[in-house]
């Protein structure tokens, strides 16, 4: 049995050590925002957080994540980051299929917690791990764009 912090709450799930952490937040938590997307770590759909960290979580044993703060897309709103880059995302109406939508959210929130006012090139870097087969990239650099200006504005 481990113990696993998700979203401010506390779970014992009965999974074994290298069970994916995605497999044990869909299956035993029923936290189905999180998506599978490749299974090798490629495409960013399955991103979560560990410690505030960015972490694909197709690879991610369950038991790297027991003792760390797991933050998924239900409860990154939570946040004023999340609540920011949620509202810049309907703003920018970014999604079309969506599949890959909480993923994308997940990167941009780790990026402007760190950064409250990235470059282009933050950006990129940050967001480079995240595919998104509908071509939504100039609407994603909008949204992360709008929330940053939201957050240093104080809103």
């Amino acid at each position: 049995m481990l113990t696993l912090n998700v979203n401010g709450k506390t779970h014992g799930v009965d999974a074994g050590a290298d069970t994916p952490l995605l497999w044990v937040l869909r299956e035993n938590l029923q936290l189905t925002g999180t998506k599978f997307g490749c299974g090798m770590a490629l495409c960013g759909a399955c991103t979560v957080h560990l410690d505030g960290q960015p972490v694909r979580s197709c690879s991610t044993p369950v038991s790297a994540a027991a003792g760390k703060k797991i933050t998924t897309i239900e409860g990154v709103g939570a946040t004023r980051t999340g609540k920011a880059v949620q509202a810049a995302w309907a703003k920018q109406d970014v999604p079309q299929c969506g599949y890959c939508q909480s993923g994308q959210i997940m990167s941009a929130c780790a990026l402007l917690a760190d950064k409250k006012a990235p470059a282009d090139a933050d950006i990129d870097a940050a967001m480079s791990g995240n595919l998104c087969r509908c071509g939504t990239y100039n609407q994603i650099r909008a949204a992360i764009k709008d929330a940053s200006a939201a957050l240093v504005k104080g809103v």
